[in-house]
């Protein structure tokens, strides 16, 4: 077994944080290719093409020689509706795009941890204390900011978001019972297969074939966007603790805001900054309480 030096395990760190804001950068050209193509095309056939392009491109990546490795599976019928849930909330994200900012939704779909933090009580037995549950509620009041209900700055394509945000809640805590028995390669190859598969039988009723190369390159880069966000994904986790990565997930609110601006002119609102700034708060408080309570065990 080697041991690192100090030095050496502080730079496979430094490389962890670096790949997950990559990560978060993918994923943010990944919504950017997305809103751009909602607005000429179903949304449902955009979220099609993304799980098409990543599924070949996760059995390209493994070969086929290696997919009865990759197809074995423990729980099969969990694996399916981790699936289902990924799809899920693919779609409402990208409904979503069509009509509100890239920077209102990530705000909201990044409440998807406080919902995580609420649900994993009764169904992993993680409950939290009074302290967390302060947390989560001023993570909601940031939402309830950016969202702005019962106002003129009110858009209904905000509930897209949020039942983005709770699929996603729930597929997170389905990935977490199934890390114990399933690899991360069978659990990427089954999300993608599911999600082309559940989308496959609507797509002779809403498919439109591309007429510029534009948008056949957009529609291949919501499947290389993803698959190469969560490689870089899975390869942070490799060199640094998820209690280290984690606060990083929030500097794709950084990314979608400045692609955001730079692709559609959007300039975020007081409201949006100022609400996308407490879910923030909330959510790296969340992560310290967690890395607190999980010490002394």
């Amino acid at each position: 077994m080697t041991v690192l030096s100090d030095a050496d395990e502080q730079s496979l760190r430094l490389r962890g944080i670096l790949l997950m804001i990559v990560a978060g950068l993918c994923f943010s050209a990944l919504d950017t290719c997305a809103k751009l193509l909602v607005a000429e095309f179903a949304a449902i056939q955009v979220v099609f093409v993304r799980f098409l392009g990543h599924l070949l491109l996760t059995v390209g990546g493994v070969g086929p020689r290696n997919l009865p490795s990759v197809w074995r599976t423990k729980r099969p019928v969990l694996m399916i509706v981790r699936g289902l849930l990924l799809f899920g909330s693919t779609l409402g994200n990208f409904m979503a795009l069509r009509y509100l900012a890239l920077s209102e939704t990530v705000s909201i779909f990044f409440s998807s941890p406080f919902l995580v933090a609420i649900i994993a009580g009764p169904i992993l037995g993680e409950w939290i204390g009074p302290r967390r549950w302060a947390a989560v509620l001023f993570g909601f009041a940031g939402v309830l900011v950016v969202t702005q209900p019962g106002t003129a700055g009110f858009h209904w394509a905000a509930l897209y978001s949020i039942s983005a945000s709770c699929c996603y809640a729930l597929y997170a805590i389905v990935t977490r019972i199934l890390a114990a028995t399933d690899s991360n390669r069978a659990q990427q190859f089954y999300a993608s297969l599911v999600g082309t598969l559940a989308f496959l039988p609507a797509m002779p009723f809403v498919w439109v074939w591309p007429q510029d190369l534009l948008s056949v390159a957009l529609m291949a880069g919501t499947g290389v966007f993803g698959f190469v966000g969560h490689g870089f994904l899975i390869t942070a986790h490799r060199y640094a603790p998820a209690a280290i990565l984690s606060p990083f997930v929030y500097v794709q609110i950084i990314w979608m805001t400045l692609f955001g601006f730079a692709v559609f002119g959007h300039v975020p609102t007081t409201a949006n900054l100022l609400g996308a700034g407490i879910v923030v708060a909330s959510g790296l408080y969340l992560l310290f309480r967690e890395r607190a309570v999980k010490a002394p065990q």
